[in-house]
């Protein structure tokens, strides 16, 4: 009877702990996005975190861009997709380095919108004031920004049989075609 009474017991207390672990584990509903999935395959938010981290120190850290007198008008461009998944929409790079560049440049550059998406948008959410045939403009000229430099990234992949290997090559041109700054973001995930 004690032997009974041991082995129930005993029963109880391992299907106490595994129905508990079940339900922590159930009971989180998505990984913090400074974490990486142990199911995850690939890029994930982790790498973007870590990465726009990384550039908007490694950009803001510049001599020239410290030094300059004037603030840098930026445009953000995007992300060319090299990699094997050419499907995915690998802009959270640029978009999350967007916002830090944002928030901790202390006023030394102006992030400027991409002038196709901003005529874009301004055709569809300002009011039109033409005539009525639908000719006319937005209500007159808008001022326009020249953007000093551009910044873009490529995602590159080397897949292998169970890994990739990722390279985004972050770069800073001048409106004069000439590279002022580049920083890489390498990382290697299972397939």
């Amino acid at each position: 009877m004690k032997l009974i009474l041991t082995f129930a017991l005993t029963l109880t207390v391992a299907l106490g702990l595994a129905c508990s672990k079940k339900t922590d584990q159930m009971g989180r509903v998505r990984p913090g996005v400074d974490e990486l999935s142990d199911d995850g395959r690939g890029l994930q938010g982790k790498d973007v975190v870590v990465a726009s981290e990384k550039m908007a120190a490694s950009l803001l850290s510049l001599p020239a861009l410290n030094a300059s007198r004037t603030q840098w008008t930026i445009v953000v461009d995007r992300v060319e997709n090299l990699s094997v998944t050419q499907r995915q929409n690998v802009d959270l790079f640029l978009i999350r380095l967007r916002s830090k560049l944002i928030q901790n440049s202390q006023g030394r550059v102006q992030l400027v919108e991409n002038l196709a998406k901003f005529n874009d948008l301004r055709a569809r959410e300002l009011e039109q004031t033409g005539d009525r045939f639908g000719q006319g403009g937005t209500g007159g000229p808008s001022k326009n920004v020249q953007p000093d430099y551009f910044l873009s990234a490529k995602l590159a992949e080397l897949p292998n049989r169970e890994t990739s290997y990722f390279l985004v090559d972050f770069t800073l041109t001048k409106a004069d075609r000439t590279i002022v700054w580049g920083d890489l973001y390498e990382v290697a995930t299972n397939r």
